[in-house]
């Protein structure tokens, strides 16, 4: 579990932005299991990453997408 489904999940829903806390909730895995798989996916240059402005919570977080 981990890098390899957050990837694909990203993949499946290429051209759409997610928090970390997003894709946690969506595949129902940890939120550090998803943060360190998104850590290793930014470093192989494999998904976007963006800083959003969230009205709702009042806070920036990231978003990110598949990149290929």
């Amino acid at each position: 579990m981990g890098q390899e489904e957050v990837n694909l999940f990203l993949k499946r829903n290429k051209g759409r932005w997610f928090s970390s806390r997003q894709i946690a909730a969506r595949l129902k895995i940890s939120i550090g299991s998803v943060t360190t798989s998104l850590k290793r996916l930014r470093q192989t240059k494999q998904v976007k990453s963006k800083l959003e402005y969230e009205r709702k919570i009042k806070r920036k977080i990231y978003k990110y997408s598949y990149k290929r």
